[in-house]
């Protein structure tokens, strides 16, 4: 179970490489937290000026790992995936992504948090949380709207259709589309480019930027988590969640 999550610092950019690709990157309870933890330190270091998160070329992060979510779904304590949605809304500093393979469930959510993304034209996004008896996270009830209007969010994040990465780039999702052979490397030279900015400049204008949407945004996380929170206990959610093994 070690070393999920890695970490590096080169040229004023931490790039935070989910490191799961036996299980296609799907994150669990111990990843999250250290995952939080990791921004927490980011935020505090003045000689980070910018977070890139990535996988590989070929895979991003297939969402929750679902027998670890079953796992902690009945905890009474709050489940570690809405502590690191907490901490990606509220952190300050730029972040950028780059996108290959999966993107499913918070794979996708979290990107809606990023300041840039870059993907691969054949990437695939998906949101499958009513599929699953749940609800949207990580505020897309309101950032993916935002981006592309109701009735595509509805298809997207109620429907869970399933989209790549020239749609996303359609979508206002992503910035910009690659190739694979050259996406952690055009990732890279995109943060440090972000990265070698006067920071104090990058970072007010980026809160700046948010200041009208950030209010509902922390207001959307907690109303989702409220519900998110109901609807894993019900019979519907836990009969779908269990068929996955049987």
């Amino acid at each position: 179970m070690d070393n999920l999550i890695l970490s590096e610092v080169e040229n004023n950019v931490l790039t935070i490489i989910i490191n799961r690709f036996d299980k296609k990157n799907a994150l669990n309870t111990i990843m999250y937290k250290t995952l939080c933890n990791v921004l927490k330190q980011a935020q505090s270091d003045i000689s980070i000026h910018c977070v890139l998160i990535q996988g590989n070329e070929h895979c991003f992060c297939a969402g929750n790992d679902l027998a670890d979510f079953i796992e902690h779904a009945n905890d009474d304590e709050e489940l570690a995936a809405f502590a690191f949605v907490k901490a990606i809304a509220n952190f300050t500093k730029p972040i950028v992504a780059a996108v290959a393979g999966p993107a499913v469930g918070i794979g996708t959510t979290m990107l809606l948090h990023c300041d840039m993304v870059i993907t691969t034209e054949d990437a695939k996004f998906k949101l499958p949380f009513s599929q699953l008896g749940l609800c949207p996270e990580a505020a897309s009830s309101v950032l993916l709207p935002l981006r592309v209007g109701h009735n595509k969010a509805f298809e997207l994040l109620v429907l869970g259709k399933l989209f790549n990465g020239k749609q996303a780039l359609t979508y206002g999702i992503a910035n910009s589309c690659c190739s694979a052979e050259i996406l952690l490397s055009t990732a890279k030279e995109t943060a440090e480019n972000i990265a070698s900015l006067p920071a104090d400049a990058v970072q007010t204008s980026r809160a700046l930027m948010k200041q009208a949407t950030q209010p509902q945004v922390l207001t959307a996380i907690e109303k989702e988590g409220v519900e998110f929170a109901r609807l894993v206990k019900t019979d519907t959610c836990k009969n779908i969640l269990a068929s996955f093994f049987n």
